[in-house]
């Protein structure tokens, strides 16, 4: 499969069999001019959405696609979806809602995109054999880098691509990506990455992906 980052905390995954999902994608414009990227502009055949936000609920800009925007397990076409009850913050939702954890299996890979979870206290049961996971890293409204690596170490994937951190398209008050980076190894920058299972690393690596929007 061929996933894509195109901002913030959208991404575009395409598999070989030509099945398209697409990850929370964002509003350009929203909150007050603060999400820059580009508009998305693509079809799909899924769309999932962690919390209905703007910046994570454009589901009108995904043409043709199916949303899933709810707590259950189901199967659309070739890919399987599983979803983990999770919170926005660290106060069980008090704060900002809830936030919905989704395990997309396909291709024999099994992909976790965090959405915009902000709290560690998580059901660990669910979140095992990941193979990628989709991590926010910025902090404030979501769990910071700190919090990211030990969210990392707990699940142990294959493949880390961090999001929902501050780039020049993104006039958000959170951390950039380089606090997350520091000091770290085993990192990789691209605009894309594909992806099998026989070609996953054998311990955990970093993908950075540049956004395409």
């Amino acid at each position: 499969m061929k996933i894509s980052w195109l901002g913030h905390a959208c991404f575009y995954i395409e598999l070989e069999s030509g099945t398209k999902i697409v990850n929370d994608p964002y509003q350009p414009g929203s909150f007050s001019g603060a999400i820059q990227y580009l508009p998305i502009g693509l079809e799909a055949d899924i769309v999932t959405v962690s919390h209905h936000h703007s910046d994570h609920d454009c589901t009108e800009s995904v043409a043709g696609a199916e949303v899933v925007d709810s707590l259950g397990e189901l199967t659309i076409k070739d890919v399987t979806i599983e979803t983990v009850p999770s919170y926005h913050d660290d106060s069980k939702g008090a704060i900002r809602g809830e936030n919905i954890i989704f395990l997309i299996n396909a291709e024999s890979l099994k992909i976790a995109h965090f959405g915009d979870v902000g709290t560690l206290d998580l059901d660990y049961t669910k979140l095992k054999d990941i193979d990628i996971a989709m991590i926010p890293v910025g902090g404030r409204f979501t769990i910071d880098h700190k919090q990211a690596w030990v969210l990392i170490e707990k699940i142990n994937p294959k493949i880390v691509i961090p999001m929902h951190f501050k780039t020049v398209k993104l006039d958000f008050d959170i951390d950039g990506l380089d606090k997350f980076l520091s000091g770290k190894c085993n990192i990789e920058r691209g605009e894309f990455l594909t992806v099998t299972k026989d070609t996953l690393p054998d311990c955990t690596k970093v993908y950075a992906l540049q956004y395409l929007r």
